[in-house]
């Protein structure tokens, strides 16, 4: 099936988020829709899945124009989609997400779950996504759901799948996989439609590349060209790829871990007697596949976890036991690996979200009330030094691209008098322009001579960020080594052989 976009063009209110588009994917091909958070590129292709109604333009399937008023339409017609964040019911079994919207039923009108998991392994026998249709989804890791999710819109006949951000969860081995995947899609003669800013990734899958900028179409590209040319294109300016730094200058042990253990909510181990310690000046990367207690590690510093035993100390004082607001005063400045739902409100605005932690004190508060004029003042600072893309500082920040809604939580975590640093997964989801400025944030704090931690699954940001690197394995430390370790040996430590 051949999809025909023609002068499609979306706006909200006075911003136009697609500028009159055109974009052709052929029958049986992967075709990347390559730009920024925030090019316009997923609004695009929710106009295309029924989502939103453009303002103007028009959606040909096999050169005859359709009309879709919601996603049902689309399904119709042949186009699936899988969103970034996954549109599953945690608590259902694989089959009964498969059912959802589309219940069958035998001849005495009693659902038919038979068939659904039957769909489900021939599915997976098909395209080898071994994939139990009695599994509950919220047992499964995010790489099995998004096979859950491909399997749904192949059950619907799909003959065009979007995938939007499709890697943006994922960690680099479940990236590979899914590459596979596409490429067996693709041979079984389904169009796929990849919405990505990874070079890699794009270099790697696409036979064609669209390039939006901005809400436009600025051109194509093909697989072949650079990183830089991909690069340049897709942020229109040329983008330096490598982290540039110099040797640190050390300073004195401030922030050091001691022994400690931490359980989860049902009493499992999740960090297993874990001792290490980071100087002024330096940045500790924790490395590892995601899951093996990085997450736990960090919130324990913060001060989530309260089933921690052993010591964290920052400064001679003692963290466990602490509040939250007295481990962030205390000069912690943190930036949680999901933003959605850990660094900011997605209702309240940028201004709001700025000064979340400290809206009660000076110079923002007078501990009765708000001073507007500092809070407006601070943040439309902090919007115009990080570079934050939107209509105002009074635009509510779940309206923002992922991109831009990270540079909100860094310019309020950097806003703060800071002792102590940490980011986990701080470029996830993010496009190479964002990425470039959080590396050079980061850079700039560990130049200051403040302790920093980033927990990263991303091997590249791993290296290059790191003056050691720390990895992790259920739990535990499998060594701190250099960053001229070779990946090889790193790739050993995460699967928890001993080097």
């Amino acid at each position: 099936m051949k999809l025909e976009l023609r002068g499609i063009t979306k706006r909200f209110g006075a911003f136009t988020a697609n500028d009159n588009i055109n974009l052709t994917i052929e029958e049986g091909e992967i075709h990347a829709l390559l730009g920024e958070n925030g090019a316009g590129k997923s609004t695009l292709m929710n106009v295309l899945y029924g989502l939103y109604q453009a303002d103007e333009g028009e959606i040909l399937l096999d050169d005859a124009v359709q009309h879709f008023s919601g996603p049902g339409d689309a399904m119709a017609s042949g186009i699936g989609m899988v969103h970034q964040h996954f549109m599953l019911i945690p608590v259902f079994t694989v089959a009964e997400n498969l059912m959802l919207g589309h219940e069958p039923a035998n001849g005495a009108g009693v659902l038919d779950i038979d068939s659904a998991r039957q769909k489900v392994r021939d599915l997976s026998a098909q395209f080898g996504f071994n994939i139990d249709p009695d599994a509950l989804v919220e047992h499964l890791p995010v790489g099995a759901q998004q096979r859950v999710e491909i399997i749904k819109a192949l059950s619907r006949d799909a003959k065009i799948l979007v995938l939007d951000e499709p890697t943006a969860v994922l960690t680099p081995q479940e990236t590979d996989e899914l590459i596979v995947i596409m490429d067996q899609l693709r041979k079984a003669g389904t169009s796929i439609v990849f919405i990505t800013h990874k070079l890699r990734e794009v270099r790697k899958v696409a036979d064609r590349i669209t390039v939006i900028r901005r809400g436009k179409v600025v051109g194509t590209a093909l697989p072949s060209e650079s990183n830089e040319e991909l690069a340049a294109k897709m942020v229109g300016r040329a983008v330096d790829l490598d982290v540039d730094k110099e040797a640190p200058k050390l300073g004195e042990t401030t922030f050091v871990v001691s022994e400690l253990t931490v359980f989860d909510e049902v009493g499992a181990k999740q960090v297993d007697d874990l001792s290490f310690e980071v100087r002024e000046g330096e940045i500790l990367v924790i490395a590892g596949v995601q899951g093996n207690g990085q997450t736990e590690l960090t919130e324990a510093i913060l001060g989530l976890h309260k089933k921690a035993l052993g010591s964290i100390s920052l400064d001679g004082n003692e963290l466990i036991g602490q509040t939250v607001k007295k481990t962030l005063d205390a000069g912690l400045g943190f930036v949680p690996e999901d933003r959605t739902e850990d660094g900011i409100v997605g209702d309240f605005t940028i201004a709001e979200n700025l000064v979340l932690d400290r809206a009660d004190r000076a110079p923002f508060s007078n501990g009765i009330a708000l001073n507007l004029r500092e809070i407006t003042a601070f943040a439309e600072k902090n919007v115009k030094d990080f570079d934050v893309r939107a209509p105002s500082i009074e635009t509510a920040v779940g309206r923002l691209s992922g991109g831009n809604q990270q540079k909100v939580v860094l310019a309020r975590e950097l806003g703060r008098d800071l002792r102590m640093f940490i980011a986990s997964q701080p470029t996830r989801g993010l496009d190479v322009g964002s990425i470039e400025f959080v590396h050079e944030q980061i850079v700039r704090v560990r130049d200051s001579g403040i302790p920093v931690i980033i927990v990263s699954t991303e091997l590249d940001e791993v290296v290059q960020l790191a003056d050691r690197i720390m990895v992790m394995y259920q739990g535990k430390s499998m060594g701190i080594v250099g960053p001229e370790t070779s990946r090889d040996v790193l790739g050993q430590m995460m699967a928890g052989v001993e080097v």
